[in-house]
């Protein structure tokens, strides 16, 4: 019974280590700290927004300042309450942002929170 390996061993795509995933979450849980010092929610949740915008970015192999000055010039175009499909073409997985801010390194996922 205790002899037996467990079968995700057999599976050469499932990672062992998770470290990736703990990078991943690293910056969160600092920025957690930052944000006791929000004097008001509707400043929290602006803070919240900007740091998924960021994270997102990480993720999806966009710059992140580049994308940023990039949403923060184009939003005020959309006026006070865009539409969704307005608001789609600022994602990070946008095929026009991924053309224009993509990292050219493949693994631009692990270089962002590596550098």
């Amino acid at each position: 019974m205790y002899n037996k390996k467990p079968p995700f061993l057999d599976k050469v795509e499932v990672p062992i280590s998770n470290n990736l995933a703990e990078n991943a979450i690293r910056p969160f849980t600092l920025g957690r700290k930052n944000w006791r010092f929000c004097d008001t929610p509707k400043g929290a949740e602006a803070s919240a927004v900007v740091y998924s915008l960021v994270e997102s970015a990480k993720t999806n192999g966009i710059e992140p300042f580049a994308y940023l000055q990039h949403v923060l010039v184009q939003l005020p175009c959309f006026g006070k309450s865009p539409s969704h499909e307005e608001l789609e073409t600022l994602m990070p997985w946008a095929p026009n942002i991924q053309q224009e801010y993509k990292i050219s390194n493949s693994n631009a996922y692990e270089k962002c929170y590596l550098d």
